[in-house]
């Protein structure tokens, strides 16, 4: 379980990699002529939100199930991240950064407390352990991807829609391989 669970995790992370906030906010500059303190301001915000929304993750999950709110909120974040190259003007594009950054972390804290509720109390450091280094590794790998891919003009919009959707494929396949794998109470 734990190797499916970090298959995809890897899926995952190679997929966020493709968008770290450092391609995200040479893309802004790129595209839209943004200058690096307005950067810093937009991030800033998405960070705060995206923060207060791995919070409210913990209410969601009480109710909905830690596989649930880790799918149906990471799929939308998705959409939403495929739609932000699209947008035509800057306020556009900041708005569905916001709103993406609104919901984009609420998978974190249920992803980790799912890999631990899943596997046997003394198996949970090497969880813990094994899932990292397929997130690491997969994270590891795409940014050199997108740096090339923004280094051709016409290319510039292909990270958002390679990444996300990448994403949600990791997201329907991890709902189809666990969703009826319940975390132990």
């Amino acid at each position: 379980m734990v190797f499916k669970l970090s298959a995809l995790f890897a899926l995952d992370a190679f997929a966020g990699g493709l968008i770290v906030q450092s391609m995200f906010a040479l893309w802004l500059h790129v595209r839209f002529g943004v200058e690096t303190g307005v950067i810093g301001s937009i991030f800033f915000g998405a960070n705060i939100l995206a923060g207060i929304s791995a919070l409210l993750a913990a209410n969601i999950a009480a109710r909905f199930g830690l596989i649930n709110t880790m799918v149906f909120t990471h799929i939308p974040s998705n959409i939403l991240l495929i739609l932000v190259p699209l947008m035509p003007s800057l306020p556009l594009a900041i708005g569905v950064i916001l709103l993406r950054f609104s919901i984009s972390q609420m998978d974190v804290p249920t992803r980790q407390s799912y890999t631990m509720a899943v596997v046997e109390p003394d198996e949970r450091s090497a969880a813990a352990g094994v899932t990292g280094i397929a997130r690491s590794i997969g994270a590891a790998l795409s940014p050199s991807i997108t740096g090339y891919l923004l280094g051709v003009p016409a290319l510039y919009a292909v990270p958002f829609f390679i990444s996300g959707g990448l994403k949600i494929i990791y997201d329907l396949a991890l709902w189809r391989e666990f969703r009826s794998v319940k975390p132990r109470q």
